[in-house]
């Protein structure tokens, strides 16, 4: 599996840079027989998904759920899981409160162990009270799990209003 994990506050802008930067990597998995797996959410997971259908490569998107029954999203992240389950080829229920942050990064960790790469859109910067890309990245590190580290030229932070289409 190969997983992607980065910054939630890219510019619309970026994400284009981005899903186009994941396509072109996401073709050699593609080819090698591997799968993409994300976690269902507006920005990032949306345009790894696309980039993933695009390079041809499976995609497994996790929902949450509480006792085995899926639970619901913030409304901001609906249309993105939505268009996220269309793009899949499995769906898989785990256990975490999308409500949590963390919870969230309790179930980051948990997908993380599972995979043989992690694809990180990460400026380099630390971990702050909001932002965990940096501890995610030292998580998969500190387990075995080869990370690469993306961040395209022109790449910046900004408010996410529309996904990229």
């Amino acid at each position: 599996m190969i997983a992607v994990v980065g910054h939630a506050d890219l510019s619309a802008s970026t994400l284009v840079l981005v899903e186009e930067e994941l396509r072109t990597r996401l073709a050699e998995f593609a080819r090698a027989g591997r799968a993409g797996l994300v976690r269902a959410g507006k920005g990032l997971p949306t345009a790894f998904g696309r980039a993933a259908r695009k390079a041809g490569l499976a995609l497994v998107t996790v929902l949450p759920s509480r006792n085995g029954v899926p639970t619901q999203l913030a409304e901001l992240d609906r249309g993105a899981a939505g268009e996220l389950l269309l793009l899949s080829d499995q769906v898989r229920l785990v256990e975490y409160d999308p409500g949590d942050r963390g919870s969230c990064v309790t179930a980051d960790e948990s997908l993380l162990r599972h995979c043989a790469r992690v694809l990180a859109v990460w400026d380099g910067s630390p971990s702050n009270g909001r932002d965990i890309t940096a501890h995610l990245v030292a998580y998969a590190r500190s387990h075995g799990v080869d990370v690469e580290v993306i961040w395209p030229q022109g790449a910046m932070h900004g408010t996410v209003s529309r996904e990229p289409s």
